[in-house]
């Protein structure tokens, strides 16, 4: 049976059946399609299109099946075009002919629009969750590794930091990618249900009823917008994508300092794998995986954005595609925070081997150029002076800390004894980098 039909004189090929059901993967809108249909009959009611008897059977109706689905009685399976025809079937044989009426003043145009916004700011609420507990973690590991290492631009040692100001700088990415998320939700916050199909309907129904029922700020002020629209899924999957860009990174430096070359950190058993033939290998592969996921997020925006960028206006079956692509890129998103939060729970960090990369790294260059800064030579100079030094720090195997007065001393009359206490690492710390590096 199918919601349509009286207009052909053909039946439906397998081919096009199977190629046009979408009832594998809008099933997940199974909540949001009775919780649609329900505030549907509550309006249609209200407004004296239903009777209060017929409301009240659809209502019984639809709750038996969201109850029966959900305790496992009722499986969502079958020879269905979709979810909608898949509730609304089903509602016919449990309470009879009464359910045909649940479609009046509705078009299955509105009803996924709703399903579909209704959906997506439930899922995006839950990522915003996942993300508040990674930073939690974040936080933690950051109070518990206070500890010197190094900073890098160009994948080279610059500057000394800590860990917890290193670890930090992805809760600030985390913080921006949650706003997102929450003025995404803000924007799509709008009811589309009563546009129907593109026109309205010459019913006289209450939209507002229905937005305040389902949770909506408002109803959408353009039918034609209200169906057709997209964008709330394409500004998701942006977002998505912009915090998948930050845990590929994330995951980049914890793959490059697991290894041998940096030894920054261990990243646990639980989350890495080994080899097959090398029996030595500790693989980063929860990290390696969360990397190479992040081309699966991008590819869902950049394919909902080809999809819908030639679409005339109102809705064309084309955005059937859409929920694929959102489906897979929020299964996406929300596994990879969990396994981040995973690695970053039970990681350790190696304090002396951090320390000895800041030792060799001339960290302090920097800083010695502000001591002749503070002594009276012009940065420029000092920037030259003290390139000298690393050069000569270079052939005789040494750190800048290292040299004698008197070695220092030949590159400018201006070194005094003081100089080493204002480089070492600790007091350059604390001394006021360490007030910013929280």
């Amino acid at each position: 049976m199918k919601l349509w039909g009286g207009r052909f004189k053909k039946s439906e090929s397998k081919l096009m059946e199977d190629f046009n059901s979408s009832l594998g993967f809008d099933r997940r809108f199974y909540r949001e399609d009775i919780e649609g249909s329900m505030a549907h009959v509550k309006m249609l009611s209200k407004c004296g299109i239903l009777s209060q008897e017929e409301g009240k059977s659809i209502l019984a109706g639809l709750k038996s099946i969201l109850e029966d689905i959900e305790n496992g009685k009722l499986k969502i399976e079958g020879d269905y075009e979709d979810i909608h025809s898949f509730v609304e079937i089903n509602l016919i044989d449990r309470i009879g002919q009464v359910a045909k009426k649940l479609h009046t003043a509705r078009s299955r145009n509105d009803q996924v629009a709703v399903d579909f916004r209704l959906y997506a700011k439930r899922k995006a609420l839950e990522v915003v969750e996942d993300i508040e507990i990674l930073q939690a973690t974040i936080k933690e590991i950051g109070q518990q590794n206070n500890v010197i290492m190094p900073g890098y631009t160009h994948l080279q040692r610059a500057q000394v930091i800590t860990f917890k100001h290193y670890i930090m700088a992805y809760y600030s990415m985390l913080s921006r990618d949650k706003k997102r998320i929450l003025n995404a939700v803000e924007i799509m916050d709008e009811s589309p249900l009563g546009c129907c199909a593109l026109a309205g309907t010459t019913y006289d129904i209450d939209r507002n009823f229905t937005a305040k029922e389902l949770g909506f700020k408002k109803p959408v002020d353009n039918f034609l917008d209200g169906v057709s629209d997209r964008d709330y899924v394409i500004e998701i999957l942006s977002d998505f994508s912009i915090i998948m860009m930050h845990l590929s990174r994330l995951s980049e430096e914890l793959i490059l300092w697991s290894s041998k070359e940096f030894d920054f950190v261990q990243i646990d058993d639980e989350f890495s794998t080994g080899s097959s033939i090398m029996p030595q290998k500790k693989n980063p592969d929860a990290a390696e995986l969360i990397r190479g996921k992040t081309g699966r997020v991008y590819g869902s925006l950049m394919a909902l954005l080809t999809t819908m960028k030639g679409i005339p206006l109102a809705y064309n079956k084309d955005m059937q595609e859409d929920k694929e692509q959102f489906f897979n890129s929020l299964d996406t998103i929300l596994s990879c925070l969990k396994i981040m939060n995973g690695i970053l729970s039970t990681l350790k960090v190696n304090e002396k081997n951090t320390f000895n990369a800041v030792k060799k790294g001339f960290l302090n260059a920097t800083e010695a150029a502000d001591y002749l800064v503070d002594k009276g030579m012009a940065f420029r100079d000092a920037h030259k002076v003290i390139g000298e030094i690393v050069l000569y720090c270079e052939d005789k195997n040494k750190s800048i800390e290292d040299l004698s007065l008197e070695e220092l001393k030949n590159f400018s009359p201006l070194f005094g004894k003081d100089v080493y206490g204002f480089i070492d690492y600790e007091n350059t710390l604390n001394r006021g980098i360490k007030k910013n590096l929280k």
